[in-house]
């Protein structure tokens, strides 16, 4: 019987390139593991990393080739969502797809089937702890100008306004544009409490880095989901100050099955893999509810997918609970405040 070929495409360029490394060192893992319980059907996965690139048509062309040449079965991927709907007007009925990364919230592509968590999921639960906690009123929205930070900021306007914020200001710039001096400029002068920064991979590391040497870390509180252990290694120890983040996901989690994932991980990658993060464990999880929706379906194809999807049983995951997961079902979101280069988390919801 021949192998199957699962496609991971992810973005070894550009802004979210930093995230390459992990998501690549995820995905094999997730397949090594597969493979060693008798793979997807009965049959051993042959995994095909795919280079999405830096833009939208990019990784459509990558996602076109794989499904045209390399014959993959299904793709999973771990890419902006600026490249998403391309990607599916690809894939459309001839392959699924899996969409792993955290995400505005809503998927509008046909047969785009998603893991991640949702904005309002990952954001709700940080604007009630940073009123209540840090009693912050006045906040300050920027971003990359492309669909997530403008999807998630909107989500984020309207629970500031329900908890009794108020917004001060909200600007965006284009992916790869690291002239931030209007955006810090404005958070100065309208005295805001905390700044939701939702840039993309090294764009993150550029603004915060920015944000600090114009001295505003020590008085105004930084809060996003876009941050993560691979963008706070980029970042010199004293530039996270005050900085608070919100995921499904830390290293630094405390659980049974994290424990282990991270065993794992280290005895398969050695004593300095790429940085454990969310969204290079996301394609580990991708792979995995990919596989195991297609064991329960019987078969590679979409529609048959879409039926068992949200209720096919899967192996535990590095996530925080010790039960055994759903796809779909959702999993607890942690707030941390980055003390240094090590996540603290502050609860879990």
């Amino acid at each position: 019987m021949h192998d199957v070929r699962i496609g991971l495409l992810i973005a070894q360029s550009g802004s979210a390139g930093l995230w390459a490394p992990s998501a690549e060192a995820c995905g094999r893992m997730a397949v090594q593991e597969i493979n060693r319980n008798s793979g997807i059907l009965k049959r051993h996965i042959d995994l095909c990393v795919i280079d999405a690139g830096a833009t939208a048509q990019s990784a459509a062309m990558a996602a076109k080739q794989a499904v045209d040449e390399q014959r993959v079965s299904g793709i999973v991927t771990m890419i902006p969502s600026y490249a998403r709907e391309s990607v599916a007007n690809v894939t459309s009925d001839r392959v699924p797809l899996v969409y792993t990364p955290q995400f505005e919230g809503f998927a509008p592509e046909r047969n785009v089937m998603t893991t991640g968590e949702t904005s309002e999921e990952l954001i709700a639960p940080a604007i009630r702890w940073l009123t209540e906690r840090k009693g912050a009123r006045r906040f300050f929205l920027c971003g990359n100008d492309y669909i997530w930070p403008r999807s998630s900021l909107r989500i984020a306007r309207e629970l500031i306004r329900r908890a009794g914020g108020l917004v001060t200001g909200e600007l965006y710039v284009p992916v790869g544009v690291h002239d931030y001096d209007k955006i810090l400029d404005r958070i100065k002068t309208t005295r805001s409490d905390a700044v939701f920064p939702y840039f993309l991979g090294s764009d993150s590391i550029a603004f915060n880095r920015a944000f600090c040497e114009v001295g505003l870390s020590p008085g105004v509180l930084r809060f996003t989901s876009a941050i993560d252990e691979t963008i706070v290694y980029g970042l010199r120890e004293h530039e996270t100050e005050n900085i608070f983040v919100s995921s499904a996901y830390f290293a630094s989690i405390r659980s049974r099955n994290n424990g282990a994932f991270l065993e794992r991980y280290h005895t398969a990658y050695g004593d300095s893999p790429p940085p454990a993060n969310a969204f290079g464990q996301s394609c580990y999880e991708g792979i995995y509810s990919l596989a195991a929706m297609v064991e329960e379906a019987g078969s590679f194809d979409t529609r048959l997918l879409k039926q068992v999807f949200g209720r096919t049983p899967q192996q535990k995951t590095a996530r925080g609970n010790d039960a055994t997961h759903i796809v779909g079902r959702r999993h607890p979101v942690h707030v941390a405040r980055i003390d240094g280069y090590e996540f603290s988390i502050l609860n879990g919801l």
